[in-house]
């Protein structure tokens, strides 16, 4: 009698076991079943070495150690990992780009950048992440969850690079220098930005007339002439102005603010360029003294 074609296909190679108890426990692979329980969680383990190494989250214990660092680990999968720091070694290879990782997880997030796959998604919104770290990140737009605050201020933020960048502000520290004309920036994004001053590298460009300008907000101020849009409208009169700052000038035509004080003569101005003006035409008064 033939053996049936379509049997052998199907068929799975036996495993086997040197230990009746080694086979039980692979038993409830396929029949589900997990015996052994977490006292403190109540989660549920096939077998028992797995329960105790879940057990470790808990009591804290962490019984391998590397012998580079002394770092400290729940389980030996983890030391293994870990030690790949010292040694160097990436065995996980990217068949698109040929990319090395040091851990398989990290080699599956890096293949989402070939297939466009975004696996997490925002139930407020919609949007998509490679990553569920990025989505628990966006997420905090929605829930307006700021957990990092800055301990001389307190101001808060929902991630902590902000907080890092903020604290600058506390501690004077401006590690990004222009080699050009020595000038510090708290920020790598003010820094590149100021390099524009010196490159005359303008990549913002109009659509509508052909100017460009070092900085995306100036583009979108200045696109404003051409759609008309004026966002700041005036507390006390029905005019509007494309910019903020115009909209303080004007203000304080109704309010009779005038900031700008002259030291040289106790004239007060309500603008800036007023005042600019104002100390030119004095300064000219005093060169025509003899």
């Amino acid at each position: 009698m033939k053996p049936n074609p379509g049997m052998e296909k199907h068929q799975h190679p036996v495993k086997s076991f040197t230990k009746q108890s080694d086979l039980k426990d692979h038993q409830r692979v396929h029949t589900e079943e997990k015996p052994y329980h977490c006292s403190v969680c109540g989660k549920s383990f096939t077998n028992r070495s797995n329960l105790k190494k879940h057990q470790r989250i808990h009591t804290t214990e962490k019984p391998y150690h590397c012998p580079q660092c002394g770092k400290s680990f729940a389980l030996q999968g983890h030391l293994k990992k870990h030690q790949r720091v010292h040694t160097g070694e990436k065995p996980h290879h990217c068949s698109d780009c040929g990319t090395s990782f040091n851990q398989q997880s990290d080699l599956k997030i890096h293949q989402r950048i070939h297939t466009g796959e975004k696996p997490y998604h925002c139930s407020d919104c919609g949007k998509s992440f490679k990553r569920q770290s990025h989505l628990k990140l966006h997420q905090r737009i929605h829930t307006g969850e700021k957990p990092y605050h800055c301990s001389d201020c307190g101001t808060s933020f929902n991630r902590q690079s902000n907080l890092k960048t903020h604290q600058r502000i506390h501690t004077g520290d401006k590690p990004y220098y222009c080699s050009e004309c020595g000038k510090g920036f708290t920020t790598q994004s003010h820094f590149k930005t100021h390099q524009r001053v010196h490159t005359g590298e303008k990549p913002y460009q109009c659509s509508d007339c052909g100017r460009s300008f070092t900085i995306q907000s100036n583009l979108k101020l200045h696109q404003r002439i051409h759609t008309g849009e004026k966002p700041h409208h005036c507390s006390y009169c029905e005019k509007s102005f494309i910019i903020q700052s115009n909209l303080r000038n004007h203000e304080r035509i109704h309010t009779g603010e005038k900031p700008y004080y002259c030291s040289d003569c106790g004239k007060c101005c309500t603008t800036q360029g007023d005042f600019k003006k104002h100390q030119c035409i004095v300064k000219l008064k005093f060169q025509e003294i003899p």
